[in-house]
């Protein structure tokens, strides 16, 4: 049984988000689970890029992204359900947020959507591949 569902979806890529939100939400619905969704902004803090960045940049970036995100969850789910989500905001590398947010939050079900791989992804690896690569519990990934 399902307790938590865990929707890893990236806010700059809203309607090619939606098929992943849904299935979530169908996935979180038959177990009476709770739905999670998380998205991540990009840690610039530990590159060279950071050194560009102030603290107040981030907190904006953050602030702009949870929005962002409970904007998208609304539109796709409805305001009610979208009362019952979690949200989650993580800064940082995105296959390393969604696993540490599955572990915190004890999540049974990560559900990542996949895109049509660029040829840099066969080199390094996209996320979702990492993620269920990774993960210590279930991952349905949606195309």
């Amino acid at each position: 049984m399902t307790k938590t569902v865990l929707c890893a979806i990236d806010i700059n890529r809203g309607t090619e988000e939606t098929a992943v939100l849904q299935t979530a939400h169908k996935l979180a619905t038959l177990d009476d689970a709770r739905l999670d969704v998380i998205t991540v902004v990009p840690d610039f803090g530990a590159s060279v890029v950071g050194a560009y960045f102030k603290d107040h940049h981030v907190k904006t970036a953050r602030d702009g992204a949870s929005d962002a995100l409970n904007k998208l969850v609304t539109d796709v789910l409805g305001a009610e359900a979208n009362a019952g989500v979690r949200h989650v905001v993580a800064i940082g590398n995105v296959y390393e947020e969604v696993l540490k947010a599955a572990r915190y939050s004890g999540a049974d079900l990560i559900v990542i959507g996949a895109h049509r791989p660029d040829f840099k992804d066969y080199l390094l690896g996209p996320n979702a591949a990492r993620v269920v690569r990774h993960s210590d519990c279930s991952v349905y990934v949606v195309r």
